[in-house]
């Protein structure tokens, strides 16, 4: 479900990003279908992961580097990440007829709608004033690059940290990428 932006900044396809998975995690929660809901709600897993891991590798280092507070506003959203994928593992095993995944699924929507206001807000106005529009391109080129090989599934035992995402990540991917083929799991 990933849109192709070559040559945008990393501004428009994180904002893209987020209006994408809102849109799942929305039709998630309107369909009547079970299964149909599974679906959605592990396409959105999917696009959260791509996303995170994207921005733990390449937009936070720019981040702690460019930004005033930027070291606090990076803790900020790494500790929400953390949040999000503690909520997107216990969907990934809730039952997509229960009203216990309802819950979920209402929880999940919550804390993605406050992270994205969060960065759409603050930080992302801020990358725009301190970074030039060249270096916005080049990270949006490098988190298209990362989201291809990143993780599909939540793993809350998995540092959010860059140099996790760089060196491990890929692998802990293309395990992901190979579990949803066998088992046929949409990951958008």
């Amino acid at each position: 479900m990933t849109e192709s932006h070559d040559g945008v900044d990393v501004v428009t396809i994180l904002t893209d990003d987020h209006r994408e998975m809102l849109e799942l995690v929305g039709r998630a929660q309107t369909t009547l279908d079970a299964g149909e809901r599974r679906d959605l709600t592990d396409a959105a897993i999917a696009e959260v992961m791509r996303h995170s891991v994207a921005e733990e590798m390449f937009v936070y280092p720019e981040m702690e580097k460019h930004l005033p507070g930027g070291t606090e506003a990076v803790d900020h959203d790494k500790e929400e990440h953390g949040s999000i994928v503690q909520v997107m593992k216990q969907l990934e095993s809730a039952d997509a007829s229960s009203a216990e995944f309802t819950t979920l699924l209402g929880k999940f929507e919550d804390l993605l709608r406050h992270h994205a206001n969060d960065e759409e807000s603050e930080q992302f106005p801020a990358l725009r004033t301190h970074l030039e529009q060249d270096t916005l391109v080049e990270v949006g080129d490098k988190v298209q690059a990362a989201k291809k090989l990143a993780p599909t599934r939540p793993h809350p035992s998995a540092p959010h940290s860059e140099l996790f995402h760089k060196t491990i990540g890929p692998g802990v991917g293309m395990v992901d990428r190979l579990r949803d083929a066998l088992t046929g799991r949409h990951t958008g």
